[in-house]
């Protein structure tokens, strides 16, 4: 296990917030517009196609930000990091599983991110079940 600084609970919560004001963006641009644009060409998409495009839109910018780099916008500016528990870059599936479990683990009444209170290393449920952590990059 690495030695690396583990952030406070309200830095995560916080920069998790901020994340919340980055998927708004993401999804109006890249949810709506599009589904906006179909359905003037009178293409209307079902409930479960809509869930997907959601799935697979927000997959793309997680997955993507945690394999280049380990951050999100967010997690930038509140200097945190997505590593595995040995302190190095996540692995694809890693970051997939990580992105999937976070779903259930915030839709559940925020249970996973509650779970940090008594994680032995104050990580989130999605954490643990991928196997990566939450580290602070600051000095």
């Amino acid at each position: 296990m690495t030695s690396a600084k583990l952030p406070g609970i309200g830095r995560r919560l916080t920069s998790m917030l901020y994340e919340g004001l980055v998927v708004f963006s993401i999804l109006l641009i890249g949810f709506l517009l599009p589904q906006v644009a179909l359905a003037g060409f009178g293409m209307v998409a079902s409930a479960r196609q809509l869930w997907l495009h959601v799935l697979v839109l927000l997959m793309v910018y997680f997955v993507w930000c945690w394999l280049n780099g380990g951050q999100t916008l967010p997690m930038k500016t509140w200097k945190l990091r997505i590593t595995n528990v040995d302190g190095s870059a996540p692995r694809p599936a890693q970051a997939v599983l990580r992105y999937l479990a976070a779903w259930p683990s915030i839709a559940f009444f925020g249970l996973g991110i509650l779970w940090a209170m008594i994680d032995k290393d104050k990580q989130f449920l999605h954490d643990r079940i991928a196997g990566t952590r939450i580290v602070s990059t600051a000095s």
